[in-house]
């Protein structure tokens, strides 16, 4: 049975003593891709129109990490504990080489995988995140995160959408693809959100060797942002492209932070040519 964004069915495999969830579906038999997701999202907060664009020509395997929604165990708080529990999710499922996605902080994550995984990890992709002890001063997201919104959906709006008509039809209509209609994930518990946010503040303590650990991360690397990402300042997508050695910055206009969902056909275009090359 061929399964798609909608239907595959969640699954469960064991590692490091915690039982994550899974969602495992398009083409088989190359590199599959594994996704991190961004700041309190579960596997339903992916746009099926990247997963399915990109399970056309991949397998694409979505997951939560350790106490994240449906995952067992507690969320911890330093991703680079996240990406050491996501190393140990991808050996549990026997692959032997996967490409990585992440998304805001699913990105520092997808960081800490190519830097704990090695071998394990092909190619890397970046969406809208940076660099450890990068600058936020600049960014809106605790004013974001913390207002109200009706209906509460419309959060997303603030965080991956920008404020021209343009953006925010984009925006309504991602919001319309990513309702999943069955076996639905919980959302997140109030101990994954604490934690995240702890991993967050430890993620932009000052350092001035920051920077150093980018060199160590030797995979082709394929940055992706918006070009004005209210949640982390766009500046920093330049600065990762400057500092890793094999990595390209793709910039898409009139953007914001979720810049894969407002032109989803152009990135899944992008990053298939950037993972056969």
């Amino acid at each position: 049975m061929t399964y798609t964004h909608d239907t595959a069915p969640t699954q469960y495999v064991e590692a490091n003593g915690i039982r994550f969830a899974y969602r495992r579906f398009g083409k088989a038999g190359g590199v599959p891709i594994v996704f991190n997701q961004h700041y309190v999202g579960t596997m339903d907060y992916w746009d099926p129109a990247v997963t399915d664009g990109l399970a056309q020509t991949r397998e694409v395997i979505l997951f939560n990490n350790a106490g994240v929604s449906s995952s067992s165990g507690e969320t911890p708080t330093s991703f680079q504990e996240m990406g050491a529990n996501a190393v140990a999710f991808i050996r549990a499922l026997g692959l032997a080489q996967v490409d990585v996605l992440g998304i805001s902080i699913g990105g520092f994550i997808a960081q800490e995988i190519a830097l704990q995984g090695g071998n394990l990890v092909r190619k890397v992709i970046l969406v809208g995140t940076g660099h450890r002890s990068q600058d936020m001063s600049q960014s809106r997201s605790a004013e974001i995160f913390s207002g109200s919104y009706d209906p509460p959906e419309h959060l997303w709006l603030s965080v991956h959408f920008a404020p021209s008509d343009a953006s925010q039809k984009a925006g309504l209509a991602f919001l319309e693809r990513k309702l999943r209609r069955q076996d639905r994930d919980p959302e997140v518990s109030e101990q994954t959100i604490a934690a995240q946010g702890e991993a967050i503040g430890k993620w932009h303590v000052p350092d001035d060797n920051a920077l150093e650990y980018l060199k160590s991360i030797g995979q082709p690397v394929l940055v992706v942002q918006g070009s004005n990402d209210v949640i982390i300042p766009t500046r920093h997508s330049f600065t990762l492209q400057q500092n890793l050695p094999n990595a390209q910055l793709i910039v898409y206009p009139d953007s914001n932070h979720g810049s894969i969902y407002q032109y989803p056909q152009t990135f899944v275009a992008n990053a298939t040519t950037f993972l056969d090359a």
